[in-house]
């Protein structure tokens, strides 16, 4: 198992997967917890421009959202599972944004590479509304994956990197508890 700090050479040899809800030091944080996942890149995805930079999505110039693309081994954590982490850590109710972050960048997406994909996160969707789990309706995105931008690189591992940063103590860490904390009661083995 590769620690944080010893990354995967070979990441070709694993499966991608690709969400967006909310800061992307939050989600990847969270889906670096999950048992099975070997890496996750933050970065841009869900718009149409070239080379989008943290500037221009952050001011709204640009269609993207903050995103992640998370590498697994389906042997060791199914694609089911990660959609159920997806709609775990986040609250997909919040139009445009999650938690403090407000804006078209920090929207709820769950990108499908193929048709088992998407049915996957539309029978969970489908799940939570027959539950009426959410007093609100689900605004999260449904949406085909076309290309994922790479975030700048100070933007990688970021929690790990910047434990003290205001910003990682408020929201980051308390998201991810809370997260673990929902996980746990699913009986689900999170990493430590």
């Amino acid at each position: 198992m590769a620690t944080h700090h010893e990354k995967p050479k070979d990441l070709s040899i694993y499966t991608k997967a690709y969400f967006a809800s909310g800061c992307f030091w939050c989600v990847e944080a969270i889906f670096q917890s999950v048992n099975g996942v070997a890496e996750v890149i933050s970065g841009y995805s869900g718009g149409g421009q070239d080379n989008p930079t943290y500037q221009m999505v952050g001011a709204g110039f640009t269609d993207h959202a903050e995103s992640v693309e998370v590498y697994y081994d389906p042997n060791r954590v199914s694609y089911e599972t990660l959609v159920d982490v997806f709609f775990l850590s986040h609250d997909p109710t919040q139009l445009n944004g999650q938690g403090p972050d407000k804006g078209r960048q920090y929207r709820s997406i769950a990108f499908y590479q193929n048709n088992h994909e998407k049915k996957v996160i539309e029978n969970y969707i489908r799940t939570l509304e027959e539950n009426k789990t959410y007093n609100s309706p689900i605004v999260t995105q449904v949406v085909l994956f076309k290309k994922f931008w790479k975030a700048e690189e100070y933007h990688q591992d970021y929690k790990e990197k910047n434990p003290q940063n205001p910003y990682i103590k408020t929201v980051s860490t308390p998201r991810l508890n809370r997260y673990k904390e929902l996980f746990d009661r699913k009986n689900v083995k999170v990493n430590e």
